[in-house]
């Protein structure tokens, strides 16, 4: 059994709170053009307060050409004119707040578009000031490319520029020049960008790719990957050693962090790391040296094998490593990985969803994953993300989990009255938001029962974590706070199971079926909550 305190002192929002993503394209729709924006956000701000949660994260919202949907930002300091205005999300802030909700932007440090000004300047000669905001090299000695990096995308990282005789390095597209974050003017550029959000009354940063903003200085040839296989995409036939995570980068983590700190009392203004990396590695994120991000994103369980005892070592681990102070947090879904209930199944997505709202740490919802939008076919002709046009038929795209959410029964489930960007889900007239909350039984509702019992539970909010032995398919632990004692107990198959001991005596108090059985064994893809007498004084 592996127990797993919770530290003393004040809770801040984010340690209590549950954060939803929203993909702002693909929420709600207000002027008929097929794509969601931020008065659209804004009209369904009581939809997120009702289900529970407590912060909302947005996807890129700024000027951009939208070659990587947004991730190519043209200006840091703006909104694209598809989402609104400044003074849209002014309001959409303002909005957010009244209602008590924490609303985060998605930072996009590693790259720019190729229309930024910067970029313009930078590619417009070599003794250019901004020449150095970005990554330039000479050829190699054979004229192709400066080493062997390969893009995220696929192919090389490098490309070459006729104008000036120099390639420059992106590591996703082309369209996508990497900045030098070695340079120190593009360095304060950035700080300064965190800086104008924070100034206007965000309360904090996602952190695109933060992994990946400094480069080995000297730009070595990666390692070739000896378990490469065409199928894994391009990307994986070399080992990102010197392309990513460097050591120097938690300095950069660290001025960020100074800032965010900077602005009321300390842990107001959360900063979240997106960081795909090894626990040994992900965990260094919290800070070397200094503080680092908050919340370096903990995607494993995306990946994970869905086998309990996989999971309970993972769990185990994850709690082992995390540093003094360090908080943790999940993830099950997001605009980049396939739909939980694609992943898994139907059934077993109340079983993940209860996973999520009950481990310790802060859980990250992502939209539509709550009305259980499971994998969605999007035709050949309507297909847009470059990840897959680019290495087609590898199941590398991300399209089918970013398509538009369906509201309602009424044309395009009330997303727009347009014509979507991408198509609904084919089931959208019975799975939608309006459909489910009139179901008791519906996924949307038991999130909200999940959600509503994190907030006023303790031991789930911020309690301790119990492992609890089990065997089979069956995942269990407590949450543990004061006198309060919860028993979670999850079936990850679709066999019935054994109870575990530790349940006799416990009392049901929610179960991922309409009602709990017997009580003798947990029925295939059941989840259930219990309540156990207190053990103070044993």
């Amino acid at each position: 059994m592996g127990r797993h305190e919770a530290t003393d002192g004040a809770r801040r929002w984010w340690e209590r709170g549950t954060i939803y993503q929203v993909y702002p394209r693909s929420f709600q729709d207000s002027n008929g053009d097929g794509i969601g924006d931020l008065s659209g956000i804004e009209s369904r701000l009581d939809y997120l307060v009702g289900l529970g949660i407590d912060a909302i994260w947005l996807s890129p919202i700024f000027p951009s050409p939208m070659a990587d949907f947004g991730y190519d930002v043209a200006d840091y300091c703006d909104i694209d004119p598809m989402f609104g205005t400044l003074a849209d999300f002014d309001r959409l802030l303002a909005a957010a707040h009244a209602r008590g909700l924490k609303l985060l932007l998605d930072f996009v440090p590693n790259h720019s578009s190729d229309r930024h000004r910067w970029f313009t300047e930078s590619r417009s000669s070599r003794d250019n000031p901004k020449r150095d905001w970005y990554i330039w090299r000479d050829a190699a000695a054979d004229g192709g490319p400066p080493n062997n990096w390969i893009s995220d995308f696929g192919g090389s990282a490098w490309e070459y520029d006729p104008a000036t005789g120099q390639y420059y390095y992106h590591a996703f597209l082309k369209e996508q020049p990497d900045l030098n974050w070695r340079n120190p003017d593009l360095r304060a550029a950035m700080i300064d960008v965190l800086q104008f959000w924070l100034d206007r009354g965000v309360d904090g940063f996602r952190i695109d790719v933060l992994w990946h903003i400094l480069k080995a200085a000297d730009f070595p040839d990666n390692p070739l990957n000896p378990a490469y296989r065409p199928a894994m995409g391009e990307m994986h036939s070399v080992m990102q050693l010197h392309s990513t995570d460097q050591p120097e980068v938690h300095e950069i983590v660290a001025e960020m962090r100074d800032l965010a700190d900077s602005y009321g009392r300390g842990g107001e203004r959360v900063l979240i790391g997106e960081i795909c990396l090894p626990l040994d590695k992900l965990v260094r994120y919290y800070g070397v040296g200094a503080p680092g991000v908050h919340l370096p994103f903990n995607f494993h369980l995306i990946d994970a094998p869905w086998q309990a005892r996989a999971l309970a070592t993972f769990i185990d681990a994850y709690e082992a490593a995390l540093p003094p102070g360090g908080w943790p947090n999940w993830v099950l879904g997001s605009h980049d990985a396939r739909r939980v209930a694609a992943r898994l199944g139907e059934a077993q997505a109340r079983v993940a969803a209860m996973l999520l709202l009950t481990l310790r740490g802060t859980p990250t919802l992502y939209q539509g994953d709550e009305i259980g939008i499971g994998e969605v076919a999007i035709p050949a002709g309507q297909l847009v993300d470059p990840r897959e046009l680019r290495e087609p038929g590898l199941g590398l795209g991300r399209d089918p989990s970013r398509t538009p959410m369906a509201w309602d029964r009424s044309d395009n489930g009330g997303f727009t009255t347009g014509v979507p960007w991408l198509p609904l889900h084919s089931d959208w007239r019975q799975r939608n938001v309006a459909a489910e909350q009139g179901d008791p039984q519906s996924l949307v509702n038991f999130y909200h029962r999940l959600l509503t019992m994190r907030r006023a539970s303790e031991a789930l909010s911020i309690g301790q974590y119990v492992a609890v032995e089990a065997v089979g398919d069956i995942l269990a632990y407590e949450r543990r706070h004061d006198d309060e004692r919860l028993l979670i107990i999850l079936n990850l198959g679709d066999r019935e199971q054994a109870l575990p001991a530790q349940v006799h005596g416990a009392t049901p108090l929610l179960c991922t079926l309409t009602a709990r059985g017997d009580g003798r064994s947990m029925r295939p893809n059941e989840g259930a909550i219990f309540a156990l007498p207190s053990d103070r004084g044993h």
